[in-house]
Protein backbone atom coordinates (compact mmCIF):
# COMPACT_ATOMS: atom_id res chain seq x y z
CA UNK A 1 0.00 0.00 0.00
CA UNK A 2 1.34 3.40 -1.03
CA UNK A 3 0.40 6.35 1.17
CA UNK A 4 0.94 9.92 0.01
CA UNK A 5 1.35 12.10 3.10
CA UNK A 6 1.07 15.83 2.49
CA UNK A 7 2.42 18.13 5.19
CA UNK A 8 1.23 21.74 4.97
CA UNK A 9 2.71 23.45 8.01
CA UNK A 10 6.13 25.16 8.01
CA UNK A 11 6.52 24.57 11.78
CA UNK A 12 8.13 21.14 11.52
CA UNK A 13 8.24 19.24 14.80
CA UNK A 14 6.28 22.06 16.48
CA UNK A 15 3.33 21.56 14.14
CA UNK A 16 0.19 20.00 15.58
CA UNK A 17 -1.09 18.91 12.16
CA UNK A 18 2.19 17.16 11.34
CA UNK A 19 2.36 15.55 14.78
CA UNK A 20 -1.14 14.13 14.37
CA UNK A 21 -0.64 12.79 10.85
CA UNK A 22 2.74 11.29 11.74
CA UNK A 23 1.22 9.54 14.75
CA UNK A 24 -1.56 8.18 12.55
CA UNK A 25 0.85 6.91 9.90
CA UNK A 26 3.04 5.21 12.51
CA UNK A 27 -0.05 3.43 13.82
CA UNK A 28 -0.87 2.31 10.27
CA UNK A 29 2.67 1.03 9.73
CA UNK A 30 2.46 -0.96 12.95
CA UNK A 31 -0.58 -2.78 11.56
CA UNK A 32 0.75 -3.13 8.01
CA UNK A 33 4.51 -3.40 7.58
CA UNK A 34 4.26 -3.33 3.77
CA UNK A 35 3.15 0.32 3.75
CA UNK A 36 5.31 2.70 1.71
CA UNK A 37 4.98 6.37 2.66
CA UNK A 38 5.77 9.20 0.26
CA UNK A 39 6.00 12.38 2.34
CA UNK A 40 5.46 15.61 0.45
CA UNK A 41 6.14 18.65 2.62
CA UNK A 42 5.03 21.68 0.63
CA UNK A 43 7.63 23.85 2.36
CA UNK A 44 10.58 21.54 1.73
CA UNK A 45 9.58 20.41 -1.76
CA UNK A 46 10.60 22.50 -4.74
CA UNK A 47 7.24 23.64 -6.10
CA UNK A 48 7.58 25.53 -9.37
CA UNK A 49 5.78 28.82 -9.61
CA UNK A 50 2.50 28.62 -11.47
CA UNK A 51 3.72 31.44 -13.68
CA UNK A 52 3.67 32.42 -17.36
CA UNK A 53 5.52 29.30 -18.50
CA UNK A 54 3.55 26.91 -16.31
CA UNK A 55 0.15 28.23 -17.30
CA UNK A 56 1.27 28.33 -20.93
CA UNK A 57 2.21 24.66 -20.65
CA UNK A 58 -1.17 23.89 -19.09
CA UNK A 59 -3.10 25.29 -22.04
CA UNK A 60 -0.80 23.74 -24.63
CA UNK A 61 -1.04 20.33 -22.96
CA UNK A 62 -4.84 20.40 -23.23
CA UNK A 63 -4.65 21.49 -26.88
CA UNK A 64 -1.73 19.13 -27.68
CA UNK A 65 0.36 22.05 -28.94
CA UNK A 66 4.17 22.27 -29.01
CA UNK A 67 5.66 23.83 -25.88
CA UNK A 68 8.64 26.14 -25.62
CA UNK A 69 11.73 24.90 -23.77
CA UNK A 70 10.74 26.88 -20.67
CA UNK A 71 7.19 25.54 -20.81
CA UNK A 72 8.45 21.97 -21.22
CA UNK A 73 10.69 22.36 -18.19
CA UNK A 74 7.80 23.67 -16.09
CA UNK A 75 5.54 20.88 -17.34
CA UNK A 76 8.08 18.18 -16.46
CA UNK A 77 8.18 19.46 -12.88
CA UNK A 78 4.39 19.50 -12.72
CA UNK A 79 4.25 15.96 -14.13
CA UNK A 80 6.61 14.66 -11.45
CA UNK A 81 4.24 15.99 -8.77
CA UNK A 82 1.18 14.58 -10.53
CA UNK A 83 2.75 11.10 -10.64
CA UNK A 84 3.01 11.08 -6.86
CA UNK A 85 -0.76 11.49 -6.62
CA UNK A 86 -1.33 8.88 -9.32
CA UNK A 87 0.85 6.38 -7.44
CA UNK A 88 -1.07 6.73 -4.17
CA UNK A 89 -3.47 4.11 -2.83
CA UNK A 90 -4.29 6.31 0.15
CA UNK A 91 -3.78 9.99 0.96
CA UNK A 92 -3.15 11.61 4.35
CA UNK A 93 -3.12 15.40 4.62
CA UNK A 94 -2.48 17.57 7.64
CA UNK A 95 -3.19 21.26 7.34
CA UNK A 96 -3.58 24.21 9.68
CA UNK A 97 -6.18 26.91 9.06
CA UNK A 98 -4.65 30.15 7.83
CA UNK A 99 -7.00 33.12 7.63
CA UNK A 100 -9.97 30.73 7.46
CA UNK A 101 -8.44 28.86 4.51
CA UNK A 102 -5.44 26.78 3.47
CA UNK A 103 -1.73 27.66 3.69
CA UNK A 104 -0.75 29.21 0.38
CA UNK A 105 1.86 26.54 -0.32
CA UNK A 106 -0.79 23.82 -0.16
CA UNK A 107 -2.96 25.81 -2.56
CA UNK A 108 0.08 26.17 -4.83
CA UNK A 109 0.49 22.39 -4.89
CA UNK A 110 -3.19 21.97 -5.77
CA UNK A 111 -2.94 24.54 -8.56
CA UNK A 112 0.07 22.71 -9.99
CA UNK A 113 -1.30 19.16 -9.96
CA UNK A 114 -4.98 19.80 -10.71
CA UNK A 115 -4.52 19.40 -14.45
CA UNK A 116 -7.23 18.41 -16.89
CA UNK A 117 -6.80 14.90 -18.35
CA UNK A 118 -4.40 14.01 -15.52
CA UNK A 119 -6.32 14.31 -12.24
CA UNK A 120 -9.75 15.02 -13.71
CA UNK A 121 -11.65 15.19 -16.98
CA UNK A 122 -14.01 17.82 -18.32
CA UNK A 123 -16.08 17.36 -21.46
CA UNK A 124 -17.63 20.81 -21.52
CA UNK A 125 -20.54 19.69 -19.36
CA UNK A 126 -19.32 17.50 -16.52
CA UNK A 127 -16.20 16.87 -14.46
CA UNK A 128 -14.92 13.36 -13.88
CA UNK A 129 -12.20 12.01 -11.53
CA UNK A 130 -9.06 10.32 -12.83
CA UNK A 131 -7.34 9.29 -9.59
CA UNK A 132 -8.01 5.88 -8.10
CA UNK A 133 -7.64 6.62 -4.40
CA UNK A 134 -9.93 4.51 -2.27
CA UNK A 135 -9.55 6.41 1.02
CA UNK A 136 -8.12 9.61 2.43
CA UNK A 137 -7.89 11.30 5.79
CA UNK A 138 -7.46 15.02 6.29
CA UNK A 139 -6.49 16.47 9.66
CA UNK A 140 -7.61 20.08 10.00
CA UNK A 141 -6.11 22.01 12.89
CA UNK A 142 -7.49 25.39 13.90
CA UNK A 143 -6.20 27.83 16.47
CA UNK A 144 -9.67 28.62 17.75
CA UNK A 145 -13.26 27.62 16.99
CA UNK A 146 -16.36 29.30 15.66
CA UNK A 147 -18.33 31.08 18.35
CA UNK A 148 -22.01 31.88 17.98
CA UNK A 149 -22.83 35.56 18.07
CA UNK A 150 -19.87 36.77 16.00
CA UNK A 151 -20.57 38.98 12.97
CA UNK A 152 -19.49 36.17 10.59
CA UNK A 153 -22.25 33.66 9.71
CA UNK A 154 -21.27 30.02 10.34
CA UNK A 155 -21.69 29.21 6.64
CA UNK A 156 -18.90 31.66 5.77
CA UNK A 157 -16.46 30.58 8.47
CA UNK A 158 -14.84 27.55 6.85
CA UNK A 159 -12.89 27.93 3.62
CA UNK A 160 -10.51 25.16 4.71
CA UNK A 161 -12.29 21.80 4.93
CA UNK A 162 -15.11 22.79 2.57
CA UNK A 163 -12.70 23.50 -0.28
CA UNK A 164 -10.18 20.70 0.27
CA UNK A 165 -12.82 17.99 0.74
CA UNK A 166 -14.53 19.10 -2.47
CA UNK A 167 -11.25 19.01 -4.39
CA UNK A 168 -10.28 15.55 -3.15
CA UNK A 169 -13.64 14.12 -4.19
CA UNK A 170 -13.38 15.90 -7.55
CA UNK A 171 -10.07 14.25 -8.47
CA UNK A 172 -11.01 10.74 -7.36
CA UNK A 173 -10.93 10.08 -3.61
CA UNK A 174 -13.88 7.75 -3.04
CA UNK A 175 -14.07 7.70 0.76
CA UNK A 176 -12.89 10.66 2.80
CA UNK A 177 -12.80 11.28 6.54
CA UNK A 178 -12.09 14.66 8.11
CA UNK A 179 -10.70 15.07 11.61
CA UNK A 180 -11.15 18.65 12.79
CA UNK A 181 -9.15 19.80 15.80
CA UNK A 182 -10.34 23.17 17.09
CA UNK A 183 -8.61 25.26 19.77
CA UNK A 184 -5.17 23.92 18.86
CA UNK A 185 -3.64 27.29 19.73
CA UNK A 186 -5.82 28.45 22.59
CA UNK A 187 -4.63 30.75 25.35
CA UNK A 188 -5.78 28.01 27.68
CA UNK A 189 -3.11 25.41 26.88
CA UNK A 190 -4.98 22.77 28.83
CA UNK A 191 -7.98 23.18 26.54
CA UNK A 192 -5.67 22.87 23.53
CA UNK A 193 -4.15 19.67 24.87
CA UNK A 194 -7.61 18.20 25.39
CA UNK A 195 -8.55 19.02 21.79
CA UNK A 196 -5.34 17.50 20.44
CA UNK A 197 -5.79 14.36 22.53
CA UNK A 198 -9.33 13.95 21.19
CA UNK A 199 -8.03 14.36 17.65
CA UNK A 200 -5.35 11.73 18.20
CA UNK A 201 -7.88 9.32 19.70
CA UNK A 202 -10.21 9.82 16.73
CA UNK A 203 -7.38 9.06 14.32
CA UNK A 204 -6.46 5.90 16.21
CA UNK A 205 -10.04 4.70 15.77
CA UNK A 206 -9.79 5.26 12.01
CA UNK A 207 -6.68 3.13 11.42
CA UNK A 208 -8.59 -0.11 10.78
CA UNK A 209 -11.03 1.62 8.42
CA UNK A 210 -8.16 3.30 6.55
CA UNK A 211 -6.22 0.09 5.96
CA UNK A 212 -9.14 -2.12 4.93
Amino acid sequence: MNILEIQSSPRGESSDSISLTQSFIEACKSDNTSIVVDTLNVWHEHLPEFDYEAIGAKYKAVKHETMTAAESNAWEQIQSLIKRFQSADRIVIGTPMWNFGLPYKLKQLIDLVAQRNYLFTYDGKQYGPLLNVEKAIVVYTRGSRFLEGTPIPPSLFDHQATYLNFWLHLVGVRDLRSVIVDNAWNQDRQESEVSLAKGKATLEQLVEWFLN
